[in-house]
C-alpha cells in the first residue's frame, strides 16, 4: 500500500492539491482514499458532502472520508474509564458522562492516526492520501506514537506487569488496594495500537508530500521543516509548488509577480535538489469539483505523477523500498579512533542544533523539534566525543570506554 501524507506551509492549498493527488492515483486505476479532519474545505474541494461514519464515494476508484476526531474522543475516553474504574474508585474520583465530555486540545492528531492504521488494516486500498495540517504540527503528530511509546514504558513497565498476580498479596501487605488490572491491559491495548500506527509511518511505501506558494520566504520555511522530517526519518517524496502564474504576460504587474515566483521556484528546486519539484498552475480561481481539479493534473507539471517507488496500474508489482534506519554507524576505529553515528539531516543549521546524551539514550534537537533515540548496542559502551555538521549531516563521535570495550585478541 502507497501511504501520501499531504502537508505544507500554511495556506499554500494542501487540501485541494491533496484532493488533486488523490483524484490522479485513481484516475491511473488505484483504488484510494482520501483522508480528511478538516470540515468544509474538503466538502468544497471534491463539490461532495463527506461521511464520518463509512468513506464517501467522490469519483470511480476514489473515496473520501471525514474523520470526526471528537466522536473518536468521547469514545477513547468512556473505555478508558470504564478500564480504570476501579483505580479511578480508589482516589474518590466521580465518572463523567458521554454528554458532558467535550474533545481536548490534541484528540485530533491521535483520531487522524488511528484512522490512517484502519485504513491499512482494512485491505481495501491500493492509496491511501491523508491531508494533514501544517507541516511543524505534521512532525510533531508523526512523532506521537513512539513518544507516547516511551512514556508508556517509563509509567508502566512491561516487566512490572507480570506482577498483577501478587496483586491481591501486595494489597493486604500495603494496606491499600492495588491498580487495577485492567489499567495494565489498558496500557498493553495503547501499545499494540501505538504499535500498528507506528509501523504505517515506518513503511518504505510512506511519504510526505509537501506543498508551498512560490513566495520569498518558501525556501527558507521548507528549510526548517525538511530538517524537522529527516531528524524522525521521514521521507519527501515530492514539492508541490501551487498556484503558479502563467510567464511572458504582457500586464506588468503580472510578469513581476511571475519573475519573482519563477525566482523562488529556483530557490527551492536549489534546496531540494534530490527531491522533484512540480508546478501548479494557478486557475484564477479555487477549484471546485471533480472536474476543476482534473485542470490540475494535465502533464507532469501538476506534480500528480506517481513517486518513483510507485508503479502505473497496470505495470507488474515493483519490490518495496528498503526499510533501512537512515542513522547508521560506521566503524572508524581502525583510522580515527571513534565510531560514528551519521545522521541525515538537510536543511538544519549549527545554531539551531542540540546534542545531549542521557544515559542509553540520545536526545537531538534541531530547531523547535526534538528527538530521543535508543544507542545502538555498540555505542552504549563509548562516550560521545564530538559531533559536527557537514553537508547535511550530523556526524556524532563516540570513543569507545576501554573499561566496557572487548579488548582485541
Amino acid at each position: 500500500m502507497r501511504t501520501l501524507l499531504v502537508t505544507g506551509t500554511g495556506g499554500a492549498g494542501r487540501t485541494t492539491l491533496a484532493a488533486a493527488t488523490a483524484l490522479a492515483d485513481a484516475r491511473r486505476g488505484a483504488r484510494v482514499l482520501l483522508l480528511t479532519t478538516e470540515s468544509g474545505a474538503p466538502e468544497t474541494v471534491l463539490g461532495t458532502p463527506l461521511g464520518a461514519a463509512a468513506p464517501t464515494e467522490i469519483a470511480p476508484r476514489l473515496h473520501a472520508r471525514r474523520i470526526d476526531s471528537a466522536d473518536r474522543f468521547r469514545q477513547e475516553f468512556l473505555a478508558f474509564q470504564e478500564r480504570a474504574g476501579a483505580a479511578l474508585d480508589m482516589f474518590g474520583a466521580a465518572p463523567l458522562d458521554e454528554d458532558e465530555l467535550t474533545e481536548l486540545p490534541g484528540s485530533e492528531a491521535f483520531a487522524l492516526l488511528h484512522a490512517l492504521r484502519a485504513a491499512h488494516a482494512s485491505g481495501d486500498w491500493d492509496t491511501v492520501v491523508v491531508d494533514m495540517p501544517p507541516a511543524a504540527e505534521t512532525i510533531r503528530q508523526l512523532a506521537l506514537p513512539a513518544q507516547v511509546r516511551r512514556y508508556l514504558r517509563r509509567l508502566l513497565p512491561p516487566e512490572r506487569q507480570a506482577a498483577r498476580a501478587l496483586r491481591p498479596v501486595l494489597a493486604q501487605l500495603a494496606g491499600v488496594p492495588m491498580p487495577a488490572q485492567k489499567l495494565y491491559e489498558a496500557a498493553e491495548r495503547w501499545e499494540h495500537e501505538l504499535a500498528a500506527v507506528q509501523r504505517v509511518i515506518d513503511a518504505p511505501g510512506t511519504a510526505v508530500r509537501l506543498v508551498t506558494e512560490a513566495g520569498p520566504v518558501a525556501a527558507a520555511n521548507l528549510r526548517t521543516l525538511r530538517a524537522g522530517l529527516a531528524l524522525y526519518g521521514r521521507r519527501v517524496d515530492a514539492v508541490l509548488v501551487n498556484r503558479l502564474l502563467p510567464t511572458g504576460s504582457a500586464d506588468p504587474f503580472l510578469a513581476a509577480l511571475s519573475g519573482s515566483q519563477q525566482t523562488a521556484l529556483k530557490a527551492l528546486r536549489d534546496e531540494f535538489p534530490e527531491v522533484p519539484v512540480h508546478e501548479v498552475p494557478h486557475l484564477g480561481r479555487d477549484p471546485r469539483g471533480v472536474d476543476e481539479l482534473d485542470a490540475l493534473l494535465d502533464g507532469p507539471a501538476a506534480g500528480t505523477a506517481p513517486a518513483a517507488d510507485a508503479a502505473p496500474a497496470d505495470a507488474a508489482p515493483r519490490p518495496p523500498l528498503p526499510d533501512t534506519d537512515p542513522w547508521t554507524v560506521e566503524d572508524r576505529r581502525a583510522t580515527d579512533g571513534v565510531l560514528l553515528w551519521r545522521v541525515p539531516l538537510p536543511g538544519a543549521d549549527r545554531e539551531g542544533l542540540g546534542l545531549v546524551r542521557r544515559g542509553d539514550e540520545i536526545v537531538v534537537t534541531v530547531g523547535r523539534f526534538r528527538r530521543i533515540r535508543t544507542l545502538p548496542s555498540a555505542l552504549r559502551r563509548c562516550t560521545v566525543s564530538g559531533a559536527g555538521l557537514r553537508d547535511g549531516v550530523l556526524d556524532i563521535r563516540f570513543t569507545p570506554d576501554p573499561g566496557l570495550w572487548p579488548k582485541d585478541h
